[in-house]
């Protein structure tokens, strides 16, 4: 199986469960992979065969902007089904991170795995 990445995609988004929370923007990070055949994209050298990173990429980011989840788990879900149902990928495995959401430690976060490996 192919597959597609991107990692550590920096988006300033709304998220949390407190009042403060709610008011700010925090930075979310986050990494992702997409089952995706890489081999028409070889063969042809053509960009219409590849799975765009850089559109996955900027709906991801659009999509957390607009979104003003609570928690990070719901933002994952939501952002892995939107990934699979929009660009058509059969899976996707996604990391969201919330950096400096918890004293002492670097980073917190979740990981999705959706769909099937083909």
């Amino acid at each position: 199986m192919d597959k597609v990445f991107v990692t550590d995609l920096r988006v300033s988004a709304v998220i949390g469960i407190f009042e403060w929370e709610r008011r700010i923007r925090q930075t979310l990070a986050v990494d992702l992979e997409v089952a995706a055949d890489c081999a028409a994209a070889a063969a042809t050298d053509r960009v219409t065969e590849a799975v765009d990173y850089k559109a996955l990429a900027k709906r991801v980011s659009a999509f957390l902007v607009e979104g003003e989840f609570q928690l990070v788990e719901t933002a994952a879900e939501r952002t892995a089904e939107m990934v699979r149902a929009e660009f058509g990928v059969p899976w996707i495995r996604l990391r969201l991170h919330k950096p400096g959401a918890l004293s002492g430690a670097r980073d917190v976060g979740v990981e999705v795995e959706r769909g099937q490996c083909p």
